[in-house]
């Protein structure tokens, strides 16, 4: 999407990988950069601290676990109250932390919570496959994608309802908000974002 705004717009883009979730917010406070360009669940709290473009896509969370096929007969957990005493590993400050802490309350139990520093979504979702750790939660697109090169996941069990996903840009940049919802209808009017969208998530569950 970024390359495309670039191509569009006639702007050179620069972008930092980062991983963490946090410290993505804190390099846009500080300047470091302009954008945060990644999925992030839009809610009322965050709204008020930053701007967000228009929904780049829709997503949810979703339970990472192995088939049953991959754990010795032992079928995967579809009922949320099912989590209770269970072990969820997320990446440090996920969007899913939030999730899962509501979640807690909503079943009137406890589900103990690892947020690792190392890994990344991806890399959780490996280690699900591999037996090291039994489940992750992570957004449905990341699963989605995972599950093609690993079939001993299984990611049909909802955490959250479906939320919009935005870009974060600072409350004092209006113009550039303006700007990239211009370019965002432009990209999908011409059709350019339905083909990123299939090259990336074409084969999505419920797609």
């Amino acid at each position: 999407m970024s390359q495309a705004i670039s191509e569009l717009s006639g702007l050179e883009i620069q972008t930092f990988l980062v991983m963490s979730f946090s410290e993505s917010f804190r390099g846009l406070v500080n300047n470091q950069y302009d954008i945060i360009a990644r999925n992030i669940p839009v809610t009322s709290e965050i709204k008020n601290d930053y701007l967000f473009t228009d929904p780049v896509v829709f997503n949810k969370q979703v339970l990472v676990q192995r088939t049953a096929e991959a754990n010795h007969a032992i079928p995967p957990i579809r009922n949320q109250l099912e989590l209770a005493g269970k072990t969820l590993y997320i990446p440090r400050d996920s969007p899913a932390l939030l999730r899962i802490i509501n979640l807690q309350h909503e079943i009137g139990d406890t589900i103990h919570i690892v947020q690792e520093d190392r890994y990344s979504s991806e890399q959780l979702i490996i280690m699900v496959a591999k037996g090291d750790i039994d489940y992750a939660v992570c957004d449905l697109q990341i699963a989605a994608v995972s599950k093609k090169i690993l079939p001993e996941i299984d990611v049909d069990t909802d955490v959250s309802f479906t939320q919009l996903q935005s870009w974060a840009i600072r409350k004092n940049s209006p113009v550039l908000l303006d700007s990239l919802n211009h370019w965002f209808r432009i990209i999908r009017d011409n059709g350019i974002y339905d083909e990123i969208y299939k090259r990336y998530y074409s084969n999505m569950p419920g797609k």
